[in-house]
């Protein structure tokens, strides 16, 4: 059977992977010349499989204020002439709710926890250099409220089963992570966890490009996908720019574009591009860097550390199919690395590797991973926001089991 995966970053490609384990003939279809060039190449590096409060959280009322009037705000909102901009704004605010946040953080839990033994499978089979490891990862809380709100999440996560965490006070924060003393008197406590991990999503995606293709998997980089072809209530061929392509299963995990190539089946998803940035600091021989994960809440910024360097990435914007990149966002990025690790010198001081990317996101914060209704060969593999990397071999697992 032969399988036509569009979109190779980290969903697409643990997709792939799950697949051509079962038996299925591979093609790999990507707009850009190198897997992984998406959202995927320059996402924050964490691989949160334990704390999975969803972004769609009563909390967010609370915020929305600061977070829409103060000049240095994590969150833009750029209003649009754009019907599937309100619907998902009103569908996200509906799902800010108590109930469907305990939902969503069940859901999400399963699906990680699947996810990391897909992943940890993967590394197994292939031997990828990624920068892996098990760091840990401290959540940064600014105040009395959060920290009692944080105790609550790790209650509702504990009764759900998930892997044990704690919260910290300031001191011992620090003595966990030394390198956040000259940040020491900016946040309240923490939620640690021992068990979440890092690794450079980048170098996963390529390496597993190159071991699809060592399998025999048809590998189609710089290809445009154009449109779906039906005929008889199934999907035919997909036409791209290297021409029509037949196959057995579609699969698209083309992150926020795939609601425009299953728009004209009459297919409507919920998914928006909510954009986001990086950079990349290399760290200078002797200074101060982190080698927790940590999250800071209050910036609505995560720093991971890999080999030697460290992803900062952060920010939602909210700008329709805007990809250009934002100085001063970058700027901004600069600026909390310097506040949160005062001691962490850049090794090549202004080359920060910026990035900017699109992540799809649903209302509720769970991905799409299911049969495109009317079309029983195509499924959708979408909609994971900021937490592809952590659910990309949960979701494919998901897909290749419902296929058995």
């Amino acid at each position: 059977m032969h399988a036509c995966i569009l979109g190779a970053g980290i969903v697409g490609l643990a997709t792939a992977h799950e697949l051509q384990r079962k038996g299925w003939r591979i093609t790999l279809i990507d707009a850009q010349t190198q897997a992984g060039m998406g959202a995927s190449a320059g996402n924050g590096a964490q691989l949160s499989y334990a704390y999975v409060q969803p972004l769609a959280d009563p909390a967010i009322y609370g915020q929305l204020p600061k977070l829409f009037c103060a000049t240095d705000s994590p969150l833009k909102f750029r209003l649009k002439l754009d019907p599937h901009q309100w619907q998902w704004g009103l569908s996200f605010l509906a799902a800010c709710n108590a109930q469907r946040s305990h939902r969503t953080t069940a859901e999400l839990l399963t699906l990680a926890a699947s996810s990391r033994a897909g992943y940890d499978s993967m590394l197994a089979d292939t031997g990828i250099t990624c920068d892996f490891a098990q760091a840990g990862k401290l959540v940064l809380l600014p105040d009395t409220a959060a920290m009692q709100s944080a105790q609550q999440q790790i209650d509702l996560q504990a009764s759900l089963g998930a892997p044990a965490q704690t919260l910290l006070d300031a001191d011992a924060a620090v003595a966990h992570e030394p390198a956040l003393a000259g940040y020491r008197h900016q946040f309240a406590g923490a939620v640690y966890t021992t068990s979440e991990c890092v690794a450079d999503c980048l170098a996963v995606c390529q390496g597993l490009a190159t071991h699809l293709q060592a399998g025999g998997a048809q590998w189609l980089p710089a290809t445009q996908v154009r449109a779906l072809l039906a005929e008889g209530g199934r999907i035919k061929a997909v036409r791209t720019s290297q021409g029509d392509i037949e196959a057995d299963l579609f699969i698209s995990a083309l992150g926020w574009q795939t609601p425009a190539l299953v728009a004209p089946l009459g297919i409507r998803l919920p998914i928006y591009p909510l954009k986001g940035y990086s950079i990349t600091v290399p760290v200078a021989t002797g200074s101060t860097a982190p080698s927790v994960s940590v999250t800071d809440s209050k910036r609505k910024v995560v720093f991971a550390r890999l080999g030697d360097r460290v992803r900062v990435a952060g920010m939602v914007e909210l700008v329709g199919n805007d990809t250009r990149l934002d100085p001063s966002r970058i700027d901004s990025l600069r600026h909390s690395t310097r506040a949160v690790f005062p001691g962490l010198t850049f090794a090549d001081g202004d080359d920060l590797q910026p990035w900017t990317g699109m992540r799809p996101a649903t209302p509720t914060g769970l991905p799409i991973t299911e049969r495109a209704a009317g079309h029983p060969n195509l499924w959708i593999n979408s909609g994971h926001g900021a937490l592809g990397f952590t659910l990309a071999f949960g979701s494919a697992l998901r897909i290749v089991q419902s296929l058995e």
